[in-house]
């Protein structure tokens, strides 16, 4: 799908956001799994943001945009506080940032976010408020908020600076590993595989940027088959982290994505399962759904990889280690594709 590389987000503010974001993101370590490598004849890494603070990889963006949002205007910013909706993670590291930064946060959910993730943000210190059944609930609830009281909106994904936050992965990658053939990413409203994918076809234009979403609910895919934002049924799944939908309003992570993506996989639970379970069994790492995708993706569809360097974007750690033992009743033949 992937074209010409060409966007209205410069470069230079993906430059800007490596500059600015450390320490209060951290450059995560890539990893070499054998295991894996020799599962599937290939060479695999895996990219570790399970390792960030907030325990995933939103931290980049949410970093970028507050201390953009500072640099603009500190006395409104601190006045009015920040104000976003979340499935998790985002709502995190926006809590996290603010609370490192002394800034008041308030952070809306659906009644789809696990109460883990909840609690994780609640920890953080912003106020948390549940509404509505789905992320676009809580994301019209957010639209209220900086109408009626002039917060400051830090959105999860649509938005220049949390492109170009998530995209200092792409860096780090450029840094760690020569020569990367295949990038496997999550893809859910697009912020990390648009930043990633915008950044990467700047630094190694050769290198295939391939998302992976989940077989229902797929709002991104659904929109880039549509050449439109278009809603779609929110269903729960074991990787909460990519439900939710791309906002009717989408301007900036729709063209990124159908800008940079390669390929694209659609992943069943199941698969996710049968990931999250390899990883922690084969490697000791305990991530979430949302970050076990990419392995999901090859172990489905098991696409010609061989003798490729192959990184995994694991992007988050946001899991109820009591929900293990459901995984391993639902996951396929999990013990046949370890072997």
């Amino acid at each position: 799908m992937a074209n010409n590389v060409s966007s209205d987000i410069d470069i230079a503010e993906f430059y800007a956001a490596r500059e600015r974001i450390y320490p209060l993101a951290l450059a995560t370590p890539l990893i070499y799994s054998r295991s894996l490598s020799d599962l599937f004849s290939a060479q695999i890494y895996l990219k570790c943001e399970q390792f960030q603070p907030t325990g995933a990889f939103k931290i980049r963006g949410a970093a970028n945009t507050i201390l953009g949002e500072l640099q603009k205007n500190e006395q409104r910013t601190r006045r009015n506080g920040v104000v976003t909706a979340s499935t998790g993670n985002h709502g995190r590291a926006v809590s996290y940032v603010a609370k490192k930064l002394g800034i008041p946060a308030t952070v809306y959910l659906s009644s789809l976010v696990p109460e883990n993730k909840v609690r994780n943000i609640e920890l953080e210190g912003s106020r948390v408020v549940r509404v509505g059944a789905s992320q676009d609930d809580a994301m019209a609830e957010v639209k209220r908020a900086v109408a009626e009281f002039g917060m400051i909106e830090i959105p999860p994904f649509d938005h220049p600076s949390i492109i170009a936050g998530q995209g200092t992965i792409a860096f780090e990658l450029n840094e760690q590993l020569n020569d990367i053939d295949y990038i496997f990413s999550g893809l859910s409203g697009g912020g990390l595989l648009g930043g990633i994918g915008l950044a990467m076809k700047h630094l190694a234009p050769q290198t295939h940027i391939v998302g992976v979403s989940l077989a229902q609910g797929a709002a991104m895919w659904e929109s880039l088959k549509a050449g439109k934002p278009v809603m779609v049924e929110e269903v729960a799944s074991v990787a909460d982290s990519l439900g939710g939908g791309i906002g009717m309003d989408n301007r900036w992570t729709l063209p990124a994505v159908k800008q940079v993506m390669d390929q694209h996989f659609q992943v069943s639970d199941d698969y996710i399962a049968a990931a999250l379970l390899l990883l922690f069994e084969k490697e000791k790492i305990l991530v979430e759904g949302a970050a076990a995708v990419g392995l999901a993706a090859l172990l489905q569809y098991r696409p010609d990889i061989k003798g490729r360097k192959v990184v995994l974007i694991l992007s988050g750690n946001s899991i109820a280690t009591a929900t293990l033992p459901a995984l391993r009743q639902r996951a396929v033949n999990v013990d046949e594709v370890g072997q």
